[in-house]
């Protein structure tokens, strides 16, 4: 297998803090790798490393079968957690700005089409809306036509909708066979956007592999959901376990569990099923909630 990139027992330690604890993982070429974790696990200071913001205070960091040098400056591609935009410059502007940075460029207008900019290159840059404004960085990040894209939380703080829209635009970037390194600590994002997946906690990988893989490794149940009203757990002799407005009993074998339910005359429009997410193996390993 072709890995991309490798990162070989990689630390960083601020005075008495570890924040990452002799992490090593490798990247194969063209997909979407995932580093998930809550706020806070090391994941921005993993990235900053790999991307040579942040020295580390020891390890390896390979590209492409060699030490970290100016192929691997020009060659990648970031759009930061957190971006300032230069005041009084519109979208177009900037993008031809950046575009004047790197010898190997992509044409600007495949950007503005790839990324929908067109009604935003006359705007200036700092009066855009959040997901305007990532859409934008993601074109940034594009622009030198990388072999391997850096998105740290692209979608913390947007709305559904630009969630969708920039979730459309990873699966566009890899399926031209770009690498993407994704952080993020939105379940339902690692899930659908990542080939594989490395969960950090406190500075240490508690679990890798895709996410189907670490969810069969983990569970063998379902969990049927059934609405408060219209189920007392106690007086059907079920052990289930209480969320804000149902309860979820676990079930090996969901049709016997469906059975038994309606049997007890739970109303059948009250009861749905579903299987273990990332957050469930989160709080399975660690014992808290992946959102704490």
């Amino acid at each position: 297998m072709s890995y991309i990139l490798e990162v070989k027992n990689l630390r960083k330690e601020y005075k008495d803090l570890i924040a990452v604890d002799d992490i090593s993982f490798k990247i194969p070429t063209g997909i979407c790798f995932g580093l998930l974790g809550p706020n806070g696990a090391g994941k921005t200071t993993i990235i900053e490393m790999i991307e040579g913001i942040t020295v580390p205070t020891s390890g390896e960091i390979i590209y492409r079968g060699n030490p970290q040098n100016e192929d691997f400056a020009l060659q990648a591609g970031i759009q930061f957690q957190s971006t300032s935009v230069m005041e009084r410059l519109t979208s177009r502007e900037i993008l031809n700005l950046f575009h004047g940075l790197y010898p190997k460029t992509v044409p600007i207008s495949k950007l503005i089409k790839l990324c929908d900019l067109e009604p935003l290159l006359d705007r200036v840059a700092t009066k855009l809306s959040g997901g305007q404004t990532q859409r934008l960085m993601f074109a940034l990040a594009l622009i030198n036509d990388p072999k391997i894209v850096f998105l740290d939380e692209p979608t913390t703080g947007l709305d559904p909708q630009s969630r969708r829209n920039l979730w459309s635009l990873v699966g566009q970037i890899k399926s031209r066979g770009k690498t993407i390194l994704l952080t993020t600590h939105y379940m339902d994002e690692a899930e659908i956007l990542c080939d594989h997946l490395v969960i950090v906690d406190h500075g240490e990988i508690i679990a890798e592999g895709s996410p189907i893989e670490l969810l069969k490794r983990q569970f063998g149940h379902y969990y049927v959901c059934v609405d408060k009203q219209d189920c007392d757990p106690e007086s059907l002799n079920l052990e289930a376990i209480e969320q804000a407005d149902h309860y979820e009993i676990r079930s090996e074998f969901v049709e016997e569990t469906l059975k038994y339910l309606m049997d007890k005359d739970v109303p059948l429009n009250s009861i749905r099923v579903r299987q273990p997410t990332l957050e469930d193996l989160f709080l399975k390993i660690t014992g808290h909630s992946l959102r704490e």
